[in-house]
Protein backbone atom coordinates (compact mmCIF):
# COMPACT_ATOMS: atom_id res chain seq x y z
CA UNK A 1 0.00 0.00 0.00
CA UNK A 2 1.31 3.57 -0.92
CA UNK A 3 1.75 5.64 2.30
CA UNK A 4 2.51 9.14 2.89
CA UNK A 5 3.55 10.46 6.06
CA UNK A 6 4.30 14.38 7.66
CA UNK A 7 6.79 15.10 9.51
CA UNK A 8 7.80 17.58 12.10
CA UNK A 9 10.89 19.18 14.82
CA UNK A 10 11.03 21.70 16.87
CA UNK A 11 13.25 20.84 19.68
CA UNK A 12 17.12 20.17 19.59
CA UNK A 13 18.72 19.44 16.35
CA UNK A 14 15.66 18.85 13.80
CA UNK A 15 16.77 18.01 10.69
CA UNK A 16 19.16 15.13 12.23
CA UNK A 17 15.69 14.10 13.85
CA UNK A 18 13.77 14.04 10.54
CA UNK A 19 16.65 12.28 8.93
CA UNK A 20 16.94 9.43 12.15
CA UNK A 21 12.98 9.43 11.57
CA UNK A 22 13.15 8.48 8.31
CA UNK A 23 15.89 5.73 8.96
CA UNK A 24 13.80 4.30 11.27
CA UNK A 25 10.39 4.29 9.20
CA UNK A 26 12.56 2.81 6.38
CA UNK A 27 12.45 -0.99 8.08
CA UNK A 28 8.68 -1.15 7.02
CA UNK A 29 8.41 1.37 4.65
CA UNK A 30 10.14 0.12 0.78
CA UNK A 31 10.62 3.08 -1.69
CA UNK A 32 10.71 5.77 0.22
CA UNK A 33 11.37 9.51 -0.76
CA UNK A 34 11.63 12.27 1.24
CA UNK A 35 11.17 15.85 0.48
CA UNK A 36 13.17 18.39 1.03
CA UNK A 37 13.11 20.50 4.40
CA UNK A 38 11.28 23.48 5.15
CA UNK A 39 11.26 25.76 8.11
CA UNK A 40 8.04 26.98 9.11
CA UNK A 41 6.11 28.94 12.01
CA UNK A 42 4.58 26.89 14.34
CA UNK A 43 0.76 26.69 13.68
CA UNK A 44 -1.99 25.50 16.18
CA UNK A 45 0.12 24.82 18.85
CA UNK A 46 0.40 26.26 22.54
CA UNK A 47 2.57 29.55 23.59
CA UNK A 48 5.31 30.55 21.83
CA UNK A 49 7.10 27.91 20.44
CA UNK A 50 10.45 27.37 18.27
CA UNK A 51 10.78 27.50 14.44
CA UNK A 52 9.84 23.67 13.12
CA UNK A 53 11.40 22.06 10.32
CA UNK A 54 9.36 19.98 8.41
CA UNK A 55 9.38 17.34 5.56
CA UNK A 56 6.79 14.43 4.11
CA UNK A 57 7.49 10.89 3.12
CA UNK A 58 6.26 8.81 0.50
CA UNK A 59 6.46 4.95 0.26
CA UNK A 60 5.02 1.36 0.04
CA UNK A 61 4.29 -1.30 2.42
CA UNK A 62 2.63 -4.21 3.43
CA UNK A 63 1.72 -2.85 6.60
CA UNK A 64 -2.26 -2.59 7.87
CA UNK A 65 -2.51 1.26 8.71
CA UNK A 66 -3.54 0.72 12.25
CA UNK A 67 0.42 -1.34 12.20
CA UNK A 68 2.04 1.82 9.97
CA UNK A 69 0.64 3.72 13.24
CA UNK A 70 2.04 2.10 15.78
CA UNK A 71 5.77 1.94 14.06
CA UNK A 72 5.34 5.87 13.90
CA UNK A 73 4.50 6.26 17.75
CA UNK A 74 7.46 3.65 18.36
CA UNK A 75 9.79 5.77 16.41
CA UNK A 76 8.58 8.86 18.22
CA UNK A 77 8.96 7.56 21.66
CA UNK A 78 12.24 6.65 20.54
CA UNK A 79 13.16 10.09 20.21
CA UNK A 80 11.73 10.44 23.61
CA UNK A 81 8.63 12.17 22.30
CA UNK A 82 6.51 13.58 25.34
CA UNK A 83 2.86 14.30 25.17
CA UNK A 84 2.28 16.31 28.21
CA UNK A 85 -0.31 18.61 26.68
CA UNK A 86 -2.02 19.20 22.96
CA UNK A 87 0.59 21.15 20.53
CA UNK A 88 3.48 20.51 22.96
CA UNK A 89 7.18 21.09 21.53
CA UNK A 90 8.44 18.09 20.31
CA UNK A 91 12.08 16.36 19.26
CA UNK A 92 9.62 14.10 16.44
CA UNK A 93 6.13 13.73 15.20
CA UNK A 94 5.11 11.57 12.91
CA UNK A 95 1.64 11.75 11.05
CA UNK A 96 -0.04 9.15 9.08
CA UNK A 97 -1.29 11.55 6.68
CA UNK A 98 -2.95 9.28 3.23
CA UNK A 99 -2.87 5.23 3.39
CA UNK A 100 -3.60 4.70 -0.31
CA UNK A 101 -6.79 5.24 -1.03
CA UNK A 102 -8.44 4.26 2.17
CA UNK A 103 -10.80 6.71 4.57
CA UNK A 104 -10.38 5.04 7.87
CA UNK A 105 -12.28 6.00 10.84
CA UNK A 106 -11.20 4.21 13.89
CA UNK A 107 -10.12 5.13 17.79
CA UNK A 108 -6.85 6.85 17.64
CA UNK A 109 -6.69 6.86 14.04
CA UNK A 110 -8.52 8.96 11.24
CA UNK A 111 -6.62 8.59 7.24
CA UNK A 112 -6.72 10.70 5.79
CA UNK A 113 -5.13 12.89 8.25
CA UNK A 114 -8.38 15.21 9.23
CA UNK A 115 -6.35 18.27 9.22
CA UNK A 116 -3.73 17.92 6.72
CA UNK A 117 -5.80 19.85 3.55
CA UNK A 118 -5.53 23.05 5.80
CA UNK A 119 -1.80 22.79 6.77
CA UNK A 120 0.95 24.53 4.05
CA UNK A 121 3.35 22.66 6.11
CA UNK A 122 2.26 19.17 5.11
CA UNK A 123 0.90 19.53 1.61
CA UNK A 124 4.13 21.80 0.23
CA UNK A 125 6.47 19.17 0.80
CA UNK A 126 3.96 16.36 -0.31
CA UNK A 127 3.43 18.10 -3.03
CA UNK A 128 6.94 17.77 -3.95
CA UNK A 129 6.67 14.16 -3.93
CA UNK A 130 3.57 13.20 -5.06
CA UNK A 131 1.51 16.29 -6.66
CA UNK A 132 -0.94 14.09 -7.87
CA UNK A 133 -2.00 12.03 -5.23
CA UNK A 134 -5.77 12.26 -4.88
CA UNK A 135 -7.59 13.02 -1.62
CA UNK A 136 -9.99 10.25 -1.40
CA UNK A 137 -12.40 12.56 0.60
CA UNK A 138 -12.47 15.50 -1.39
CA UNK A 139 -11.74 13.80 -4.89
CA UNK A 140 -8.85 17.04 -4.79
CA UNK A 141 -5.19 16.16 -6.36
CA UNK A 142 -2.49 17.50 -3.34
CA UNK A 143 -1.73 20.18 -5.99
CA UNK A 144 -5.58 21.22 -5.99
CA UNK A 145 -5.78 21.01 -2.17
CA UNK A 146 -2.16 23.40 -2.13
CA UNK A 147 -3.96 26.13 -4.34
Amino acid sequence: MKVAIALGSNLGDRAQHLRDAVAGMARVISHLRVSSFHETEPVGVGGSQPMFLNAAAVGETTLSAPAVLDVLLAVERGFGRERPYGGAPRTIDLDLILYGEAVIEMPGLIVPHPRFRERRFVLEPLAELAPDWIDPVTGKTVRELLG
